[in-house]
């Protein structure tokens, strides 16, 4: 129970990572806010983890007025806010930056960046003059390094690993800690290239991508759900300003099996000694 009594806001929560944080804080005691765009869903997730633990609320991550509410309805409902989880995205433009509109780059960064932005400003209203809390925001091994995702995925990613380190340097001095999770490939929807994405259609994605991890699977959004969890709790009570990966070593490097025989089928060299001269 190491979020016993704590409140979280938590976006992005209808499915997916959201939706295995709320359940994994709801089990270690916390109340959790469930914020998404999706009613049918969002509401799903409320009701399975119970109206006295939490509440569902509409969300559009790019309207400050709904990020605003939402802070508003966890104080109000249950009196506090401790954990701010900023974790709604997705996939953003595609394709080439010559036939990317400008209409579809605002979105990409309304979404991915000004989301995070939001809530870092509205949860710390809160949390400042209490003196304690903890900001998550999903960031992605793609803002560390191009060529893992679009271009404007990339980007954005990395300004939110920035953003988050410059956030820490302000908020440190009220108690406040601000960490982002970067993970890599995870099951979900989004990853698989389509938030409509089937059972069956998610199942080929995780073995295809499995067959290319070094520990020989794609993540489980649980996986994001148990960092998010150590980062809201006490066990991270000495961490702030860190970008956690977490991707099964997939930004480490290339696996040792495809390596090449020159590497993986060397004959060990024998240490040099003195007495051999």
């Amino acid at each position: 129970m190491r979020l016993q009594g704590r409140t979280a806001v938590i976006t992005g929560a209808a499915s997916g990572i959201g939706a295995e944080t709320a359940r994994r804080f709801v089990e270690e005691g916390a109340n959790v806010l469930v914020a998404d765009m999706n009613e049918d869903k969002g509401q799903a997730v409320a009701d399975e983890l119970g109206s006295d633990r939490a509440r569902f609320l509409k969300v559009d991550v790019s309207k400050e007025e709904q990020v605003a509410a939402a802070v508003d309805e966890a104080v109000d409902t249950w009196g506090a806010l401790d954990i701010m989880f900023n974790n709604a995205g997705f996939g953003g433009a595609l394709g080439p930056l010559e036939t990317t509109s400008v209409d579809d780059y605002d979105l990409t960064m309304d979404v991915l960046v000004k989301g995070v932005f939001l809530g870092i400003k509205h949860a710390t209203r809160v949390m400042r003059p209490q003196g304690s809390g903890s900001v998550i925001n999903t960031a992605s091994v793609a803002g560390m390094q191009a060529g893992w995702s679009p271009h404007l995925y990339s980007v954005a990613k990395a300004a939110v690993i920035h953003l988050t380190k410059s956030a820490s340097l302000e908020l440190g001095e009220h108690g406040i800690r601000c960490n982002c999770i970067c993970p890599g490939p995870i099951a979900t929807p989004l990853a698989a290239g389509h938030p409509a994405t089937t059972d069956e259609q998610l199942e080929k994605f995780k073995t295809a991508v499995g067959k290319t991890q070094l520990l020989g699977r794609v993540g489980d959004p649980a996986d994001i759900a148990n960092a998010a969890l150590y980062l809201a709790s006490d066990d991270s009570s000495f961490v702030t300003g860190h970008a956690q990966v977490v991707d099964g070593g997939a930004f480490a490097g290339k696996p040792w099996r495809k390596q090449g025989a020159w590497i993986t089928d060397a004959k060990p060299i024998r240490m040099y000694r003195p007495e051999d001269r």
